[in-house]
C-alpha cells in the first residue's frame, strides 16, 4: 500500500486529533502509525490505546506520545520474514509497516487486503493458439475463455494479486490484441503488463523478452491453469530449501489393471495384483533465481523442461513442490468442462 498518509500522526499530536483521525478510518483498519518530526516511526495508536491512557488519567490534550505502543512489529526492505505474515494474520495484524535504515515509513503491508506480500516477479505465458479446444479459441484465445464468471487467466491474477505481487507480466502472441485490451486498465490497483512475443518460443523461452524484473525471484506459470495453489507456501518451501528452481506438481497415480510379475530373467520371483503406482507430473508453475533466466537462449523455442533438464547438467538445485489444492490445465474439452463445474461451487 503505497498511500498510507492517512494512518501517519506526529508524535506532538493530541489524543483528541487521533480519536477524530481513527474515527474517520471507522470500518476501516483502526490504527495510526506516530512519527517524529523528520518522519521516523516512533510507535503505533490503536483506539484501544487512546481509551486505556484515558483511563489511567491523561486528557484529550495530552500528546499521542505518552499514549503510542512503542513495541511494535515492522519490516525492512532488507529482511522481508515472509513467514511472519502467517504469523501476523493468526493475530488479526492489518497493518505492518516497512521502514528504511532511518526508521521512516516506506511501505505499509494491509493483511485485510492481501494475504501476504511476496518479493517476487511473476510471468504468466498466454501465446498458446488452444488448439485442442477448437472451436471456441478460434476468436477467443485460452487464457480469456470464461470460466464461472471470470476468465480462466484472471483466477490466476487474482491468485497471485492476493499473495501480494505486485509486478506481473503476461507474454501474448495468438489474438495478442485481446488479452492486451483485457488488461489495458488496472487490476485492484496492479497495472498489468503485456509483453509481445515475436514467433512461438515454447512454454518459457518468451521470459528473455521481459525488460526489467524487481525481485531475485520470478514465477512462471502457464496462464491456462485453473488452481488454488499457495504461492506463499510454494515460496517459502523454495526459500526454506535453498532451491534454484522449483517446480509445482500434481499426484499422478497409474493403476495397472492386471497382476504384474517380478521378474529375475524368466524366472517369476513374486506377483502385484493391480497394482497403482504414484507418480509426480509437472504442473506448468515454476520459481527461479532470476540469475538463471540468462541461461534461456534469445529467440529459441525453448520449453520450461529444457531449463531443468539444464540447471540439473549444472548440478543446481532443483525441487519438486507438491501442490495439495485442485489443479487443472485446460487443454481439452473434458478440462474445460471440469473446471466450469468447480467454479459453481467456489
Amino acid at each position: 500500500m503505497k498511500d498510507f498518509q492517512k494512518y501517519i500522526i506526529p508524535e506532538n499530536a493530541t489524543i483528541k486529533k487521533a480519536l477524530i483521525q481513527l474515527n474517520e478510518q471507522s470500518g476501516n483498519v483502526i490504527t495510526l502509525f506516530v512519527v517524529d518530526e523528520t518522519g521516523k516511526m516512533l510507535g503505533t495508536l490503536t483506539d484501544g490505546d487512546t481509551r486505556r491512557a484515558l483511563i489511567t488519567g491523561l486528557n484529550l490534550n495530552t500528546p499521542v506520545s505518552e499514549a503510542m505502543n512503542t513495541n511494535f512489529h515492522f519490516f525492512t526492505k532488507e529482511n522481508l520474514d515472509v513467514s511472519k505474515f502467517a504469523l501476523f494474520r493468526e493475530k488479526n495484524f492489518q497493518l505492518i509497516p516497512c521502514l528504511d535504515n532511518q526508521g521512516h515509513i516506506i511501505e505499509v503491508y494491509d493483511l485485510k487486503r492481501r494475504k501476504t506480500f511476496l518479493p517476487i516477479d511473476a510471468v504468466l505465458m498466454a501465446g498458446g493458439k488452444g488448439e485442442r479446444l477448437r472451436p471456441l479459441t478460434e476468436r477467443t484465445p485460452k487464457p480469456l475463455l470464461p470460466v464461472g464468471n471470470k476468465t480462466i487467466i484472471d483466477y490466476n491474477i487474482e491468485n497471485l494479486i492476493q499473495h501480494g505481487v505486485e509486478h506481473i507480466s503476461v507474454t501474448v502472441n495468438y489474438l495478442k490484441e485481446q488479452i492486451e485490451e483485457h488488461f489495458a486498465q488496472p487490476h485492484d490497483d496492479i497495472q498489468i503488463q503485456c509483453v509481445r512475443e515475436p514467433q512461438y518460443l515454447g512454454t518459457i523461452g518468451s521470459v528473455r523478452f521481459i525488460e526489467a524484473f524487481f525481485h531475485d525471484t520470478i514465477l512462471v506459470m502457464n496462464s491456462d491453469l485453473f488452481t488454488n495453489i499457495d504461492f506463499e507456501d510454494f515460496y517459502l518451501h523454495f526459500i526454506e530449501n535453498k532451491a534454484d528452481m522449483s517446480v509445482a506438481a500434481v499426484p499422478y497415480p497409474v493403476s495397472v489393471p492386471y497382476g504384474i510379475f517380478h521378474l529375475e530373467g524368466n524366472n517369476i520371483t513374486g506377483l502385484t495384483e493391480k497394482p497403482t503406482y504414484n507418480y509426480y507430473a509437472n504442473a506448468g508453475i515454476y520459481l527461479i533465481k532470476k540469475e538463471l533466466l540468462g541461461l534461456i537462449p534469445e529467440e529459441t523455442f525453448f520449453n520450461a523442461p529444457d531449463l531443468m533438464e539444464l540447471l540439473i547438467e549444472q548440478k543446481k538445485k532443483v525441487i519438486r513442490f507438491p501442490i495439495t489444492g485442485f489443479w487443472i490445465d485446460i487443454g481439452k474439452k473434458e478440462d474445460y468442462t471440469k473446471a466450469q463445474e468447480i467454479a459453481k461451487h467456489m
